[in-house]
């Protein structure tokens, strides 16, 4: 868990979210996680080290014809594979895991401040179609 976390704070705006120093919220929510069918964490290693990761969640809903929904959120490349074509890998298998799951859609957020993730997800099909809105609880 700490090298997720230690991906989750690396750049800017993670470093002023996540806490790397205190595991204990990480470890319960990844035991909230483990036991959701609808969630998927997903972590890739190369030569035994963490390289990167992301969520996928499957959202049933009511909208768009009773559509069952995937959400990607927190995708990161370890800084020493960024342009290895890891994050290309590992949205395709969101995609591809999100098809096979029944799923009729796949959304994801970036921060309006990430300029080159924008170019990365438009190059990999995503349209930024929907202004999102956040509420800080």
């Amino acid at each position: 868990m700490a090298a997720i976390v230690a991906m989750l704070a690396d750049d800017p705006l993670g470093a002023t979210r996540e806490s790397p120093d205190d595991l204990t919220p990480y470890l319960a929510a990844h035991t909230r996680l483990a036991a959701d069918p609808n969630q998927h964490l997903v972590v890739a290693e190369r030569a035994g080290k963490v390289v990167g990761t992301l969520q996928l969640t499957l959202i049933p809903g009511l909208s768009r014809r009773a559509a069952t929904r995937s959400l990607i959120e927190g995708v990161r490349v370890h800084a020493d594979e960024r342009g290895s074509g890891l994050g290309t890998l590992l949205i395709e298998w969101a995609v591809e895991t999100s098809r096979a799951e029944g799923c009729q859609l796949v959304q994801l957020t970036s921060d309006a401040t990430r300029e080159d993730a924008h170019r990365f997800y438009e190059r990999l099909g995503f349209v930024a179609s929907h202004v999102g809105f956040k509420l800080q609880l």
